[in-house]
Formats: C-alpha cells, sequence, structure tokens
C-alpha cells in the first residue's frame, strides 16, 4: 500500500458501494417501467431490447459502484489491476449474454414478421447467439491479458479435423440453411415427402426438421435428407388449394340436371363450411363412359390442406341426400352372367375374377 487504510477509507467506499446497490434498484424500477410501457407498442422488438436491459443495467451499476470503491481505497497496483480485470470481465460477461438475448431476440421478432423469412425457425437465432457468444468469449480473453492469436491459429488448423468428424452435422446445418435460403419450406408449410411423411413444418433446427401429423405425432428428418427428398408443398406457391371428389351418376340420368344440381352443392358448401373459399367458382367435368356409370369430378376449393377433410365430408352428405331428393340414381357395379350350354359364367366371390362352371368342376378365366 502506498499508504495505511483508513476509517474514512473503509467509509467512503461503504458509501461508493451503497451508492452502486441503490442505483441499481432504481434503474430495475426504471426498467420495469419500460418494460410495461414497450408492451404496450406494436413492435416487439422494443421488449426484447428492454428484457434484456433489465439484466444488464443493474450490474453495470454495481460494478460501478465496486469500480468507484476500489479507486478510493489504498490498493497497491497489483491489486487494483486485478480488481480491475476481475470487474471488467464481470461486465464483459454480462454485457455478452444481453447482447446475444438481444440480437437473437430481434432475430426472431424480425423472421416471425415476415412470411417470406423463416418464421419461428431456430436455425438463425441458434447460429446468431452462437457467434456473440464466441465474440464475447474472446474479447474476455483478450482483456484477461491472454493471446487469441495462437487460439485462432490452433482454431484453423484443428477445423478440418472437427469437419471431418463432424460431416454428417456439417451437412445438415448448411442443408438447413440452404432450404431456408431458398424459401421452398418455412415453418407452417404443410408437406408430403416421397418417402410418406406429411404434416405441418414446426420448426427447422441446425440439424433437423420437425413436423407435426395430423394424429399431432411429431417427425423428425434431418435437413440433409430432407434437401435430397422428392417433396410436395402444398402452402406454396398460396396457401388455397383445390380438391377433386369423383362421382358417378346412371347412363338414364339427365346429366344438364346433374351438372346443375351438383354445382348448387358445390355453392352451398363453399359458402356455408368453415375452411372453404367462398368465392369459389363450383366446376363440374365429366369425363368418362364407365361399365355402370358416367363418371366425372367435382371440383372444390378449401383455404388450406387440413380443411380438405371437412369439406369433402360435408360435400359427399349433402350431394348424396340432394341426389336422392332428386331423383338421380348412383349405380353400384354390377357384373353380367353369361350361361352357356354346358357352363356358366360367374364372378369370383372373393377376388372379383371370372369363373366358369361346367360339369367337371370349376375353372378360372
Amino acid at each position: 500500500m502506498n499508504r495505511a487504510l483508513t476509517l474514512d477509507d473503509l467509509v467512503l467506499a461503504g458509501i461508493a458501494l451503497v451508492a452502486g446497490l441503490v442505483a441499481a434498484f432504481l434503474l430495475r424500477i426504471v426498467m420495469r417501467w419500460l418494460g410495461g410501457h414497450a408492451r404496450r407498442t406494436r413492435w416487439s422488438g422494443d421488449d426484447v431490447i428492454v428484457d434484456a436491459l433489465r439484466a444488464l443495467v443493474p450490474w453495470a451499476a454495481i460494478a460501478g459502484g465496486a469500480a468507484s470503491a476500489a479507486a478510493l481505497l489504498p490498493l497497491t497496483p497489483t491489486v487494483q489491476h486485478h480488481v480491475d480485470q476481475t470487474l471488467s470481465v464481470l461486465l464483459i460477461f454480462v454485457a455478452t449474454g444481453t447482447a446475444a438475448r438481444v440480437i437473437a431476440g430481434l432475430v426472431r421478432t424480425v423472421t416471425q414478421s415476415r412470411s417470406g423469412v423463416a418464421a419461428s425457425a431456430t436455425i438463425f437465432v441458434n447460429i446468431t447467439r452462437v457467434v456473440v457468444l464466441a465474440m464475447g468469449f474472446l474479447v474476455m480473453l483478450q482483456t484477461l491479458g491472454i493471446s487469441i492469436a495462437p487460439l485462432l491459429t490452433a482454431l484453423g488448423v484443428g477445423g478440418l479435423a472437427v469437419a471431418l468428424a463432424l460431416q454428417d452435422t456439417l451437412a445438415n446445418l448448411f442443408a438447413g440453411i440452404h432450404i431456408l435460403a431458398s424459401k421452398t419450406v418455412q415453418p407452417g408449410d404443410y408437406i408430403r415427402l416421397s418417402s410418406g411423411e406429411e404434416g405441418y413444418v414446426v420448426d427447422i433446427n441446425w440439424r433437423q426438421t420437425t413436423v407435426r401429423q395430423l394424429s399431432n405425432n411429431l417427425v423428425v428428418i434431418p435437413n440433409g435428407q430432407l434437401a435430397k427428398t422428392n417433396m410436395i408443398n402444398y402452402t406454396r406457391p398460396e396457401q388455397r388449394l383445390t380438391v377433386l371428389v369423383q362421382v358417378g351418376v346412371g347412363y338414364d340420368s339427365d346429366l344438364e340436371h346433374v351438372e346443375k344440381v351438383t354445382t348448387e352443392v358445390v355453392a352451398e358448401v363453399m359458402a356455408e363450411i368453415t375452411g372453404a373459399v367462398p368465392d369459389h367458382e363450383p366446376a363440374v367435368r365429366f369425363h368418362t363412359f364407365g361399365d355402370s356409370r358416367i363418371g366425372f369430378t367435382v371440383i372444390l376449393g378449401v383455404g388450406e390442406f387440413s380443411d380438405q377433410y371437412r369439406i369433402k365430408h360435408e360435400f359427399i352428405k349433402r350431394l348424396h341426400q340432394r341426389y336422392r331428393t332428386e331423383g338421380i340414381r348412383i349405380p353400384a357395379p354390377t357384373r353380367t352372367v353369361a350361361l352357356q350350354q354346358g357352363s356358366a359364367v360367374i364372378p369370383h366371390p372373393r377376388s372379383g375374377d371370372d369363373m366358369v362352371v361346367h360339369q367337371g368342376g370349376i375353372d378360372p378365366l
């Protein structure tokens, strides 16, 4: 020490510490008030900033009080240096965590507010958080007097070995970035893979894509596999889509009347059922002279993929009831039995294949 420690030094140092604590308490109250004000605004980014600063500002006040107390005490240069380093590391640690929360929160806010960006996809949020924390760690090492140049060199040399050991992980990471950047798949889309998995995309992170099926089960798909497989996206380029329902009527039906009745049922379903497209133009297209019926396709409009099941359910019920009321017949499949001298052609009771009945037994045709 340059001089002896006195009671006045301790009193002044104590006052500085208490002042820092009081300032931290008051700033905490101020930040809470700002948080309430931020929640009333339309932009959610200010909520993220205020929530992160609520942890940084009080710690900064405490560190400032501790630094002032250390400056008032007659400490040796070595002790003073260690105290300053400790306080600096503490502030860098808190500031790095705060910066990671703020930037990651802002990235999440931006992605959720834009439909063309990866809404709720955590891959960008995680990458941002890791980059900020890594930068804060390097600054902390530099503050402690540890040279980061050898560390960066070692990381550069060891990066090749790490990349070789983590080929699958890195492939999934870059595949996820590619998927999001190309905008072929975004969280909220309904997709179906060539392997049969289908559902709503819940999230795309650094390793995998999570898909929620209509049965509410989760399917986890590695990003690399998702990038290589054939896939149908039922949400893009637009969420509305059309579904086809196959119908058939008897040959004795008046097709003009059938088309008119079917169109009326389609218009009724489109106007009354939740999830339908009210401005969808009803469409009926005859296409086949079948064995026992004239086949045609009814085109329905739905708001999104999962709505089709409810809409087809209501359409078939109402169309069946309306056909019964109008006397329109939907014939069942029939088979003609041809009788020959000494034999008969009859349908197989299980497979439907024709068989010949004769005096010696039964043979398939």
